[in-house]
């Protein structure tokens, strides 16, 4: 469905908004995002902000608010969210807007090294405890993995698509924390791999490359290729199921990854 454009959102809605901004000087409208219904970047007198809007009956709106409650205890690398405007059955978030690009995940490209710092902070970020609920992701790869292999206590981004990791003056800033879990701190360095793999890199390469992780040297070997399998497995069911074109070519690099990791060298 196609985002909402700002001006088109409910007044109500957007006099609360400037509460939090003061007068609005420009807006820019962001084709971003799968799950909000709008998204826009938000120039203010003293700020600049990076917003995403729900409607409250939208089926994913529960993920912004998971977003929002969680958000305090991200890492340094992921934007602040720095207000929350709900009215006329909307909701919006207004984040520290990150600048930058994308990041280039490619053979040689110079942001794999700043990308590997970045995944060493996020594996050092705890989970938080209880009352704030985060999946396990014993329950979220349940159907693939034995749960005691991707078990931990780091907060897990999961959805490590390099649309979410933005560079600027060779800092990375990770953003869209719509679908975290709480797991092994080596999982996403495992997701990015594949990643990497689909840039054209060979698995030796991007297996040599996730070393300079420190909690991907430290992983267990058996759950790195256990997780492997199971990224075969669940991309090759997720292809099937959509004519997405980067479906396919995830699928493709998840099983070259795992079989690798099975049949080829297999030091982590």
């Amino acid at each position: 469905m196609p985002h909402v454009a700002w001006q088109s959102l409910p007044a109500e809605l957007l006099a609360v908004v400037h509460e939090h901004t003061g007068p609005i000087t420009a807006v820019e409208p962001i084709d971003a995002g799968s799950v909000a219904d709008t998204v826009a970047i938000v120039h203010a007198a003293t700020a600049v902000y990076f917003c995403k809007g729900i409607r409250d009956d939208n089926p994913r709106a529960w993920m912004q608010k998971r977003e929002a409650r969680l958000n305090p205890y991200m890492p340094p690398c992921a934007p602040r969210l720095r207000w929350q405007a709900e009215a006329a059955g909307w909701s919006i978030l207004g984040f520290d807007r990150a600048p930058g690009r994308h990041i280039d995940v490619s053979p040689g490209s110079p942001d794999l090294r700043p990308l590997a710092a970045t995944l060493t902070a996020m594996s050092a970020t705890p989970a938080p405890k209880p009352p704030i609920k985060v999946q396990p992701a014993t329950a979220r790869w349940a159907e693939w993995v034995p749960p005691d292999l991707v078990d931990g206590d780091t907060l897990v981004h999961t959805d490590v698509t390099t649309k979410n990791f933005l560079i600027h003056d060779g800092n990375i800033a990770v953003v869209d924390w719509a679908i975290p879990c709480a797991g092994a701190a080596w999982l996403d360095t495992a997701l990015m791999t594949i990643r990497l793999i689909r840039a054209g890199h060979t698995p030796a390469s991007a297996a040599n490359w996730a070393r300079q992780v420190p909690a991907w040297r430290s992983a267990p070997p058996d759950a790195v290729r256990a997780f492997a399998d199971a990224c075969a497995t669940r991309g090759a069911q997720q292809a099937h199921r959509s004519p997405e074109p980067h479906h396919r070519e995830l699928a493709t690099a998840s099983a070259t990854w795992a079989r690798f990791l099975t049949i080829g060298d297999s030091s982590t």
